[in-house]
C-alpha cells in the first residue's frame, strides 16, 4: 500500500548518506522516490527477485533472512529506521540473495534503481559513502558468520540479545530491549531451535542475567551477557 511521501521527511533528512547530493540531485531523487507501507510479516522481496529499487526503512522493523531446509528461516540482519538495504544486488545487477519482510507495520522508501545508479556514477562523495556502508555491512556479516558457526548456544543467544539492544536500544525503563521478538524469530536469529532458545532464555533468567515478560526481555546484567558472548 502506498502512502503520501509529502507526510514524511525527505530522504536526505533521514540518512546522511543522501545529504551529500547537490540541490539538483536531491530534486531528481525526490522525484524518483515512492513510499510503500507493509503490514506485519508482509514480504518486501523474495530471494531470487530482480531488484527494481534501492530501499530504505523509514519506520518499523524489518528482518533480512535466508530460507533453509524445511522453510526454516535464518535471520541475517534486523533493520532499524533509516537503514538502507537491497543496494548490493541493485549495484551488482544481481538478484536478491536473501528475503526481506516486516517484523511490524513498516514504511519503506523505494528509490528507482536507474536513478540510484545514476547518482552513484555522477557523485563521487555519494559513491564513497555507499562503499563505506557496504564495507561496514560486510564486516558485520563476517562477525556474524563466526558467531553462528563457532559459538555454543549460550554464546549465540547472548550475542543476539546484545545485537538487538545495540540496534534498537532500551525502552524508557533503560532495561527492556525495544524489540519484542517471538521465540521463533530469536531462535532463527541465533541459529538454533525454538526449544533451545526457550530453554536458554529460561537459564539466563534463572541466573539473573535477564528477566522475561512475554516477548519483553529486560537485560539485568549486561556485563555477564557480554562475557557469555565473548567466551562463546
Amino acid at each position: 500500500m502506498k502512502v503520501h511521501k509529502e507526510e514524511l521527511k525527505k530522504i536526505w533528512e533521514l540518512n546522511p548518506v543522501w545529504d551529500v547530493l547537490t540541490d539538483e540531485q536531491k530534486l531528481f531523487i525526490d522525484s524518483q522516490v515512492e513510499v510503500v507501507s507493509y503490514k506485519k510479516n508482509e514480504i518486501i522481496h523474495h530471494e531470487g527477485d530482480i531488484p527494481t529499487h534501492m530501499l530504505m526503512l523509514v519506520s518499523g522493523k524489518i528482518r533480512i533472512y535466508k530460507e533453509g531446509i524445511g522453510q526454516r528461516q535464518q535471520i541475517i540482519r534486523v533493520l532499524k529506521p533509516y537503514d538502507i538495504f537491497g543496494y548490493r544486488a541493485t549495484i551488482a545487477g544481481d538478484v536478491y540473495n536473501s528475503c526481506a519482510s516486516a517484523f511490524e507495520p513498516s514504511i519503506v522508501y523505494k528509490v528507482n534503481r536507474d536513478a540510484f545508479l545514476n547518482i552513484i556514477q555522477h557523485n563521487n562523495e555519494f559513491c564513497f559513502h555507499m562503499m563505506v556502508t557496504m564495507a561496514k555491512d560486510l564486516a558485520i556479516s563476517e562477525i556474524q558468520t563466526v558467531n553462528l558457526t563457532q559459538k555454543h548456544i549460550r554464546g549465540r543467544l547472548a550475542e543476539s540479545l546484545l545485537s538487538l539492544k545495540a540496534n534498537y536500544g532500551y525502552d524508557e525503563d533503560q532495561t527492556t530491549i525495544s524489540m519484542y521478538m517471538s521465540r521463533e524469530d530469536l531462535a532463527n536469529m541465533s541459529n538454533m531451535t525454538t526449544s533451545n532458545a526457550i530453554r536458554t532464555l529460561s537459564q539466563f533468567a534463572q541466573e539473573g542475567i535477564i528477566s522475561i515478560d512475554g516477548r519483553k526481555i529486560k537485560i539485568l546484567n549486561e556485563q555477564e551477557l557480554v562475557h557469555i558472548s565473548k567466551i562463546g
